[in-house]
């Protein structure tokens, strides 16, 4: 396999030699990141950032984000099960409950457990771009943002549109969405109804999943307020999720809304944007399936929250600044009853000097919790334009995370939760260098990370069956990532080939690993590679592929492709996963899914 793919990457590049001409096309530098509170072009900013752009959405052969992400080089999900149902996120080796979900800006973090995470991710069909920033993130964002944070862009308006998305596929898969886009005088709304189901690939591992999601822009005319509703619903069959336990056949319910209101005030030089949300998760795991008395855990997280994140520019430069006050209730049978006061501050400047090819941006976070007290985790970013399309840069920065309850307070028979816990703290270095133009775009970076009181579950000899939350894991982590972009011309068509690649090592320090349930199972080695042509006005076509080496020696490569045919309004598709049937696990001990196919229907009405 690792020869047939070297040979198709060679015949890839001899075809460039021949198709070495000009490509008109949008620029990154046109997209302008809205995760942070200082506005900047993407080329502009002197961090690692991916950005999924919604054409990129297009040509992935993904359905869902889940499946998306994993084609970015530095990002583990590692899927449970199909669908979306679960997917653990993981960057730089950071921990589930160490990367940030954010929609517009929104944290979509959960205080019950990290698991929960990409139970807030939206369908595609909503999103406009997607921006991954890699490393150290908490003076950004706050904690959570350990190893780096993803915010998902959601579009905007769809002028007066209606989509109708119809999917049938292996598994008893059967999804269909209908998205619409109204346009009225003075606001404008986006609406999308989805369902999947399917009646899985394995025993109990069938799922009925649903999406609603409503954006609307109000007074667009003045003051335009901006509305963001979300419903996500997931029921899924969890065998094998937890436990290898024969006996147990584990089941699992969740929900996760979300409803924010923003604005943005602009005078000058200040640009004000206040925002209020609610946001609320649901958890329901059955042990037994068909035995809810058994075992049961029912958990109920609420975040109440407002925020004002802010930016003037002066003589001086850029500067950002915001707080974030929020409060937390959990009720669960199983973590009892919570609640949690935060405050975060956040300030940074960025100067520009030498004609603005030096950028320097020094910023710091200053948080509160109620149970946790005063932190501060300072950070400084700095780039250098060599040219206008090649800019070396680095950062550095301190970051954390509080535990979360399950980390405090669980307990089944065999584990041990741990009131006494401490923050988790990592003081992270990065160097990089980034080109970027039309028709080719690269980035190449090596990071370090040095962590302490890393939340580690452990038992005292071999013969404890029960393992404790502890601080005691120290771990070092460094790496490098390498990911480019070519495009070129085939009859007037544009094509692209991206592909990008991820080394990554850590290592547990002073620490029995025997003894430990901390699971150094990253990705050692990770490549990813798509192709999207087109050579017909009508037809497109894409490959992904994608190798991984974890720590514990597994390998896999997987193939996936899609086929999409449009005839006038309508849109015929054909998405094909592990087309050689690989056989590869990415978390605890449920396989992934042989080979698949979906065929789907798009209708625009117009």
């Amino acid at each position: 396999m690792k020869n047939k793919f070297i040979l198709f990457n060679l015949m890839l590049i001899a075809v460039f030699q021949l198709n070495g001409q000009e490509v008109s096309q949008q620029k990154l530098d046109s997209v302008t990141l809205t995760g942070t509170r200082i506005d900047l072009p993407f080329k502009e900013n002197s961090r690692t950032i991916n950005i999924i752009t919604s054409k990129d959405i297009k040509n992935s052969a993904a359905v869902n984000i889940a499946d998306l992400l994993q084609q970015v080089a530095g990002v583990d999900i590692r899927r449970r099960g199909t669908g979306g149902s679960q997917a653990d996120l993981y960057i730089r080796g950071g921990g589930f409950d160490q990367t940030l979900l954010l929609i517009d800006g929104i944290k979509m973090d959960d205080v019950q457990t990290g698991h929960h995470t990409m139970n807030a991710a939206l369908p595609l069909e909503v999103i406009e771009r997607i921006e991954i920033i890699k490393g150290p993130a908490a003076r950004v964002f706050g904690q959570n943002a350990f190893a780096g944070a993803i915010n998902i862009v959601t579009k905007k308006n769809l002028k007066n549109s209606t989509s109708v998305n119809v999917e049938a596929g292996s598994f008893g898969q059967l999804n269909g969405n209908v998205t619409a886009g109204i346009e009225k005088e003075n606001s404008s709304h986006i609406v999308h109804v989805g369902r999947l189901t399917s009646e899985g690939y394995r025993n109990n591992s069938d799922y009925d999943n649903a999406n609603y999601y409503l954006k609307s822009i109000f007074n667009k005319n003045a003051q335009a307020i901006e509305m963001t509703a979300t419903f996500l619903e997931r029921k899924f069959g969890a065998e094998n999720f937890y436990t290898t336990n024969p006996t147990f056949h584990e089941y699992e319910e969740t929900q996760n809304s979300l409803i924010a209101f923003s604005t943005t005030f602009r005078k000058n030089k200040l640009k004000i944007q206040p925002r209020v949300y609610w946001k609320r998760n649901q958890d329901m795991f059955l042990l037994r399936r068909d035995e809810p008395s058994f075992y049961r855990n029912f958990h109920i997280s609420d975040k109440i929250g407002v925020e004002t994140n802010a930016s003037y520019t002066s003589e001086l430069g850029i500067t950002g600044f915001g707080i974030d006050v929020s409060k937390i209730y959990l009720r669960s049978n199983n973590l009892g009853k919570r609640n949690r006061f935060m405050t975060n501050v956040f300030l940074e400047h960025r100067f520009s000097l030498l004609d603005n090819k030096l950028d320097i941006t020094p910023g710091v976070a200053l948080t509160y919790f109620s149970d946790f007290k005063f932190h501060a985790f300072p950070g400084l970013d700095i780039g250098y334009d060599i040219t206008n399309n090649f800019k070396v840069y680095g950062n550095i920065g301190y970051t954390y995370r509080i535990p979360t309850y399950t980390d405090l307070y669980y307990n089944d028979p065999a584990t041990s939760g741990n009131e006494d816990l401490e923050p988790e703290e990592a003081f992270a270095q990065e160097l990089g260098f980034k080109y970027t133009s039309p028709k080719f775009s690269a980035s190449i970076a090596v990071f370090n990370r040095d962590a302490e009181n890393l939340i580690d579950y452990i038992r005292n000899d071999v013969s404890e069956n029960i393992f404790r939350a502890t601080n005691i894991a120290e771990v070092n982590t460094k790496g490098l990532e390498f990911d480019a972009s070519y495009n070129f011309k085939i009859k007037d068509f544009t094509q692209t080939l991206s592909f990008g690649y991820a080394f990554l090592e850590d290592d547990i320090l002073d620490q029995n690993e025997e003894l430990s349930r901390y699971s150094l199972n990253t990705l050692k080695h990770q490549y990813t590679t798509r192709f999207s042509t087109q050579l017909f006005k009508n037809i497109r076509q894409n490959i992904v592929y994608k190798y991984a080496e974890r720590t514990t020696g597994q390998t896999y490569n997987v193939w996936d492709a899609s086929l999409a045919i449009k005839l006038s309004q309508a849109e015929f598709t054909i998405t094909a996963s592990n087309i050689f049937n690989a056989d590869y696990i990415e978390s605890g001990f449920v396989p992934m899914p042989p080979s698949n196919v979906l065929f789907g229907l798009r209708y625009n009405f117009k």
